[in-house]
């Protein structure tokens, strides 16, 4: 099994805070996850995060109108510029003060940074240049507001920019000196501006403010002047002051100049569309039921996306058809659980939130989401046989969904009010058992009628985690009484030996052939029991691997802290060569389980706004009144609406009655994937999705001195061996080199070459079969190649199931990929058919009479 995986997307949150950007095209749009950078694709659905990560979450993004550099800033003002074709760091910055806008000026020769009251602008690099001790060169700075600049905006012809501030005035600056007489300060404003625009003519000023007022100015003599065509009595003049009338404050706005369009969003969750100058209203919409903390617009002025960072929506919004491009929502509170489909084609989670959500793993997009749960989803899984998943949950009921027409079709409860907290389902999707902390027992109900069929009792303990093996008639109980239970579910003797641990059990996970349970405890030891004689075979002590980092309060070092020194979350790999384990720490372990030795560790962030990501605290934090993030500062704010304590008495999760708490850095959640090449850990930050790279340009496989690519071709044209040829292609392991002589191979002769072929390389190839057949036309031959395949060594993979599951179920991904495509195809062409051979009879009945 390889294990070189690396971060390749993530999942569950889609906006936390910061600005949202359109590419210049306007086909994609960028939203700050975490201390990361989603990149959504709108044309091709498709969804990317970048593997560069900042120190704290990101602010503010900026992207070049190039679209070839991508500037972002975290709360502590720390920035990273990255090739954005190539997705590559280039260079890190620190500009020292927390930074509230950022942008390109629109010929993209400069950058502007506003931090607190001041106005940076920088040169942006430029590959040209001289070489230089730095990429980035200060061009100026400039002063003269009194408080916090909310935003900056530039002119078309970036000679001017904007700049709005909570200090009640918009004040003009130029770039170069010579445009220095046109500096001046727009006066006058009721409550602090928000945003301040020119339009296309640069003749007219329009800037809104917080209390929902939008006023136009214009360059012209004052009313009281005398003098005509005098150009030193000239100046900026409000001409016109409107309101927009929501009942609401204005939050955030976007303006574009082609169209003199104007977008305002509200705190209400309230957006509006306005003509200007005009003031025509064209359209407004409530898209959430918060603050709309950020709206933008494309190039073309079509799209409109928002984002709500109080319910992590991010919103495309094409106005002129009312209709949506892109409306995802994450979830607003912790994943707890996980789990694939049997393909690997969606990845399913459950949150503290009541939701459940079904991602898809290719493009990253959420398909669905169930509301039914009232409360904390505690854990889902997924029968191996049909389209059916299973969610526990602590409001009492355990429910199964339907996941081709999307609802719940059965409900399981138990005779009292309980709350569920383990999930298995029985391989044949008829028997789905739970457990719970509440009571001992382990309950059992049949799927098809609902019913309660059994209840095992035996635990002195909470049940802590269930799992069912693959025969169907094993099923593991893990308890914090100390054991661990195997049943035998539909045996008629109800005599279990207990497997007796050294602490409180914590995961479990049962390999893929049920004949090993893995077993977490408190202690921090992963122990190895074989099912079938009772014995344990093995014990790995992860204390070490595991113990991540300090917590702001802590006053004791991450080594002596006992939170973090255990296993919350077991799997494994396909193969069962390999465990992956994961807890309340920010590492993944990865182990061989035979060798008993760790692999790889996966660091899941080093977001230091999270608790649990620092080895080491800072002595410069720490104040009287305690370490200093966990300070309320809320009194402190300048604005009342930021001042005023809204929170309700109580403790509700995420925050703890009225006190400041920061969220800790954990693993809820491992999960790999059935095709063994990618897995998903369920984490502080979101759905973090790791798969293996699939490109490689030279991995040769037990390569001889006459193995060549001249010679492959040889024994393919020449002597028309198309074993050997294949052979020889597989052991240069050059992708070209393998499907020019897999599509060589004449059809009449593909059952011989599947025949001969020996067992060593059909793992290779039907890996190879399940990455081309995707895109590839020709599917009746790779259907012919499979019936070959399976038909010749059909018996040789019944029993090496284990080590080819990977394989299979690749394979099984296609067929029934297009098993769907044919349905659908069938069904809509069905109606034409039908419509042909109606038209044929009455033709051939005009036929009949005319002659």
């Amino acid at each position: 099994m390889k294990t070189e995986f690396k971060f390749s997307n993530l999942l569950g949150t889609v906006y936390r805070q910061g600005n949202l950007v359109f590419t210049p095209d306007g086909t994609c749009i960028l939203s700050p996850v975490g201390n990361r950078v989603s990149i959504f694709d709108l044309v091709n659905n498709k969804s990317l995060t970048f593997g560069y990560e900042h120190r704290k979450n990101v602010a503010r993004i900026a992207l070049n109108p190039a679209a070839t550099l991508l500037l972002s800033v975290d709360d502590d003002g720390r920035a990273i510029l990255v090739n954005f074709t190539r997705r590559t760091v280039l260079y890190h910055f620190n500009f020292k003060e927390k930074v509230t806008d950022l942008s390109f000026s629109p010929d993209g020769k400069y950058i502007s940074v506003t931090t607190g009251s001041h106005i940076q602008l920088w040169r942006t690099p430029n590959y040209k240049d001289e070489q230089q001790f730095s990429p980035f060169v200060r061009h100026r700075v400039y002063t003269g507001h009194h408080s916090e600049i909310t935003a900056l905006s530039w002119s078309p012809d970036s000679r001017f920019f904007l700049t709005s501030s909570k200090d009640l005035t918009v004040r003009i600056y130029s770039v170069s000196s010579e445009d220095s007489t046109a500096a001046t300060v727009l006066g006058g404003h009721q409550d602090s501006v928000i945003a301040a625009y020119f339009s296309n003519d640069q003749e007219t000023i329009y800037t809104i403010t917080k209390d929902g007022a939008l006023l136009t100015w214009k360059y012209q003599i004052p009313s009281f002047k005398d003098q005509d065509d005098d150009p030193e009595s000239m100046r900026w003049l409000t001409i016109e002051r409107q309101y927009f009338k929501q009942g609401a404050k204005a939050h955030c706005a976007a303006f574009h100049m082609e169209t003199s369009m104007l977008v305002v969003g509200f705190s209400s969750g309230v957006f509006g569309i306005y003509e200007l100058p005009e003031f025509n209203m064209i359209h407004t919409l409530s898209v959430s039921q918060n603050e709309i903390d950020s709206v933008t617009i494309n190039k073309s002025g079509e799209w409109l996306g928002f984002g709500a960072s109080k319910l992590g929506q991010l919103l495309v919004w094409e106005w002129q058809s009312e209709s949506y491009i892109l409306k995802q929502q994450g979830h607003y509170d912790s994943i707890d659980c996980l789990t694939y489909t049997p393909d690997g084609s969606r990845i399913i989670t459950g949150a503290d939130d009541g939701k459940i959500k079904v991602w898809d793993a290719a493009s990253g997009f959420a398909l669905v989401t169930f509301t039914e749960h009232s409360s904390a989803i505690t854990a889902i899984e997924f029968s191996t046989r049909g389209n059916v998943l299973f969610s526990a949950s602590l409001d009492g009921s355990v429910r199964a969904w339907d996941l081709i027409r999307y609802r719940n079709f059965r409900t399981f409860t138990a005779p009292e009010r309980i709350q569920f907290s383990s999930l298995a389902v029985d391989p044949s999707g008829e028997v789905v058992c739970a457990g719970s902390l509440d009571d001992f027992d382990i309950h059992l109900w049949s799927v098809q009628t609902g019913q309660l069929l059994d209840r095992l009792s035996g635990h002195e303990g909470p049940v802590s985690c269930l799992s069912f093996a693959d025969d169907g008639g094993t099923l593991a109980s893990a308890s914090w009484d100390r054991t661990v239970r195997v049943w035998d579910v539909f045996s008629r003797h109800g005599s279990v030996e207990p497997f007796e641990q050294e602490s409180d059990v914590l995961a479990i996970a049962l390999r893929p052939d049920s004949k090993q349970v893995a077993v977490a405890t408190l202690d921090g030891q992963v122990a190895f029991w074989d099912v079938a004689e009772g014995r344990q075979v093995g014990v790995i002590d992860g204390r070490n691997d595991v113990s991540g980092g300090r917590y702001a309060g802590d006053r004791f070092t991450a080594k002596n802290s006992a939170r973090s020194k255990s296993f919350r979350s077991l799997c494994y790999s396909a193969d069962g060569n390999c465990v992956l384990a994961g807890g309340n720490s920010k590492y993944i372990c990865l182990y061989d389980v035979d060798n008993e030795v760790l692999l790889r560790k996966y660091t899941i962030s080093r977001n230091m706004s999270l608790d649990g990501t620092l080895d080491f605290l800072n002595s410069k934090n720490m104040t009287d009144a305690g370490p200093i993030d966990l300070v309320d500062d809320r009194g402190e704010a300048s604005d009342l609406e930021d001042r005023i304590d809204k929170s309700l008495p109580g403790a509700s999760k995420g925050d703890l009655s009225v006190r400041k708490v920061r969220p800790a850095i954990r693993t809820s959640s491992i999960k790999f994937s059935p095709t063994g090449r990618a897995f998903a850990a369920a984490s502080t930050e979101g759905l973090l999705v790791y798969s293996v790279e699939d490109e490689f340009f030279f991995d040769p496989y037990d390569l001889d001195v006459d193995v060549t690519p001249a010679s492959a071709l040889s024994a393919l044209n020449r002597e028309h061996d198309y074993v050997k040829a294949l052979v020889m292609a597989f052991r240069l392991n050059e992708r070209y080199l393998i499907h020019q002589i897999y599509e060589s191979v004449a059809v009449r002769d593909i059952p011989i070459v599947a025949r001969r072929l020996p067992v060593v390389y059909l793992s290779r190839l039907l890996q190879f079969m399940a990455g081309l057949v995707e895109d590839s036309p020709h599917v009746e031959f790779h259907l012919r190649w499979l019936d070959a395949l399976f038909t010749a060594h059909g018996r040789y993979l019944k029993t090496h199931r284990v080590q080819h599951a990977a394989d299979i179920r690749g394979v099984h991904k296609f067929t029934s990929k297009l098993q769907r495509d044919l349905v659908k195809h069938s069904n809509e062409n069905a109606s034409l058919l039908k419509y042909l051979l109606t038209e044929k009879e009455s033709f051939d009945s005009y036929m009949y009479i005319s002659n």
